[in-house]
């Protein structure tokens, strides 16, 4: 029995746990686990070994849990991820009520609201912000995958309300212009392919603005979730991906368009 624990130690020694899946990309996460990337989901189940700070971040409460615990700890948080986090705190500290954009149940929007000092009014919808009353001042920050009209749509709101708004654009410069690009695409294919996870944030984003301009927009995971349909009597086809999906699974889909279409009839629209 003894020896089987030093063993079931020396093992945990050399864990690398994720807390939550590293991105939201759900092919990526089962290669990464493969290679011995063990998700969780609580501080609970880590006891030691090296840990991977997730790109969304995680919550304050779990940080110093974690730091409790001794482990290794490699910070993956996107630094736009940590501005928000940052301003958030500051803007509650100096007494300002605290609008974040996005959606609320996302682990990014959880780990920027547990930043915010306590007692501080929190918004997160714009129906929140309508029916807010009695605030005089109120800082806003965005969900890094957020539109900048959809910040916007906020910021038009607070400044009707509220005597005083101060507003940080979190929102990540690649998203911006893969927006941009990606609705330019859209435009222009006769159909519109959206590659990434369905648990992707910016994917999702990404599928609701191209669908505003071409309503033949197809969101989909893998090459293989293509419909047969898809492609029939169209003559340009455009793609575009979520900053989380792999370039193995762009390149799937691209041959699978490939030996359809001839190359030239192909818009590609994604950044590395």
């Amino acid at each position: 029995m003894a020896a089987g624990e030093r063993g079931g130690a020396a093992g945990d020694s050399l864990s690398i746990y994720s807390l939550g899946p590293l991105i939201h990309n759900p092919q990526t996460v089962e290669e990464l686990e493969k290679k011995g990337v063990r998700v969780v989901e609580s501080v609970d189940d880590i006891r030691c070994g090296k840990v991977i700070v997730r790109s969304h971040g995680i919550t304050r409460p779990d940080a110093e849990a974690l730091a409790g615990k001794g482990v290794t700890i490699i910070d993956a948080t996107c630094p736009f991820v940590k501005k928000a986090q940052e301003h958030a705190r500051s803007l509650s500290r100096q007494g300002y009520a605290v609008t974040v954009v996005g959606d609320a149940n996302h682990p990014e929007v959880k780990s920027i609201i547990s930043y915010i000092e306590p007692g501080v009014p929190i918004f997160t919808s714009l129906a929140e912000l309508q029916e807010s009353s009695g605030i005089r001042k109120m800082g806003i920050v965005a969900q890094t995958t957020q539109s900048f009209e959809n910040l916007m749509q906020f910021v038009s709101i607070a400044l009707k309300k509220i005597q005083e708004v101060r507003v940080y654009n979190t929102i990540c410069n690649a998203t911006v212009l893969r927006q941009k690009e990606s609705t330019a695409v859209a435009r222009k294919a006769d159909v519109m392919i959206v590659l990434g996870g369905y648990n992707s944030a910016n994917t999702r984003r990404l599928a609701e603005i191209c669908k505003e301009s071409n309503p033949r927009t197809h969101h989909i995971e893998t090459a293989g979730e293509l419909p047969p349909d898809a492609l029939d009597g169209v003559s340009c086809v455009g793609v575009t991906a979520g900053a989380s999906t792999p370039e193995w699974i762009i390149e799937e889909l691209l041959a699978r368009i490939r030996a359809t279409w001839r190359e030239e009839k192909i818009q590609v629209s994604f950044y590395q």
